[in-house]
């Protein structure tokens, strides 16, 4: 059996970075995901990196762990306030947002 991550790219009011984002995980490209749209990525259990690109834009990389048949949940947006959005033009990692919406849930 695995686990599952799911990630979601959803905003409310205009995003500036609106195109796909790459899902990073252990280091490695696990897939993508698009504006309003959602991606499920199965994971073997144990902990886990993520993060998440859109060219030279970036999340910072979390770190989670995963059991087996559970389901994690994260939503990504590029949108942020103003000095936030400025500061990310000379910290790249500060540009998209990773909020993880739950971690107790089961398939």
């Amino acid at each position: 059996m695995s686990a599952t991550l799911r990630i979601t790219h959803k905003t409310i009011g205009a995003e500036v970075r609106r195109s796909d984002y790459e899902i990073i995980v252990d280091g490695s490209v696990a897939g993508s995901v698009a504006m309003n749209a959602s991606t499920d990525i199965p994971l073997e259990p144990g902990v886990h990196t993520l993060e998440l690109k859109s060219g030279r834009n970036s999340s910072r990389v979390v770190q989670f762990a995963i059991i087996d048949g559970q389901r994690i949940e994260y939503r990504c947006t590029g949108k942020s306030f103003l000095p936030v959005f400025l500061a990310s033009f000379v910290k790249p990692s500060l540009a998209l947002h990773l909020r993880r919406v739950n971690g107790e849930r089961t398939l």
